[in-house]
């Protein structure tokens, strides 16, 4: 039995003192691979130093949160996309459009997607997008594309079964993580009517624990839980959960 968690900043921080014994527990519950979004900028050395240091466990991707976009958006995309060509990365995320805490640069998020969209589009590769409080303005700007094949992960998903028909039909997986667990989740109302073949798993780590681990640090290792809680909701055996999953993040991110 093997999982990938799709969705880890396991190059955070919060990580520092232990990260060889996180990593260590991964392998230990068969979370084989970890792939690690970026940030910003200053996310990026620490973010390729990890993938260094792990490198048939760790796989990086580049990209420009939303809540990171300020009016510097421009020269701070510049400055990635000319890293990218210095390093191998497996998708460009995580971005997307964030209007919970601020709404200050909703423009300049709307334009720093377009731009991620369109490089990623040019590189052929998946795009994993960051959505709060921003359904419909992430849905509008994917229809500026609807003349490309778009692939990628909605990550942390929570919307309705509609929304997710429309996310599947324009080539997206849906990342489901520790929030399935939650008693205020509606995800297991959601996942029956959703086919296993269009979902992933994900930890969103040091974020978003499971149950019982909620309030505490995430991490990688606790992708079993997600997969047993999922399980349950499909009326399925973990070890369908992990071989489907996992075969879905390989196809996706082409990492064998």
């Amino acid at each position: 039995m093997e999982f990938i968690d799709t969705h880890t900043h396991i190059y955070e921080p919060d990580f520092d003192q232990d990260r060889d014994l996180i990593i260590q527990e991964c392998i230990d519950n068969n979370v084989t691979k970890l792939l690690l979004p970026n940030i910003n900028m200053e996310s990026i050395a620490p973010m390729l130093d990890t993938c260094t240091q792990y490198p048939q466990t760790c796989f990086p991707m580049l990209g420009l949160h939303p809540c990171d976009v300020k009016e510097d958006y421009k020269n701070v995309l510049q400055r990635m996309f000319s890293i990218f060509e210095q390093h191998t990365f497996i998708a460009i995320g995580e971005i997307g459009i964030d209007l919970y805490w601020d709404k200050t640069f909703i423009q300049e998020q709307k334009e720093a997607l377009r731009w991620q969209i369109a490089f990623a589009v040019e590189h052929d590769l998946p795009i994993i997008i960051h959505k709060r409080q921003s359904y419909y303005e992430v849905i509008d700007i994917l229809n500026e594309f609807s003349f490309c094949k778009l692939k990628g992960i909605f990550h942390c998903y929570s919307g309705s079964v509609e929304h997710a028909q429309t996310l599947i039909e324009k080539g997206f997986l849906l990342g489901i993580g520790g929030t399935i667990t939650y008693k205020t989740s509606k995800l297991d109302e959601i996942l029956p009517q959703i086919d296993l073949q269009h979902i992933v798993l994900e930890t969103d780590s040091p974020y978003l624990s499971p149950v019982p681990h909620r309030g505490q640090r995430n991490k990688s290792s606790y992708i079993p839980l997600i997969a047993q809680r999922l399980a349950t909701i499909k009326q399925t055996s973990i070890e369908q959960i992990a071989e489907t999953t996992t075969y879905n993040a390989k196809q996706l991110f082409k990492i064998y």
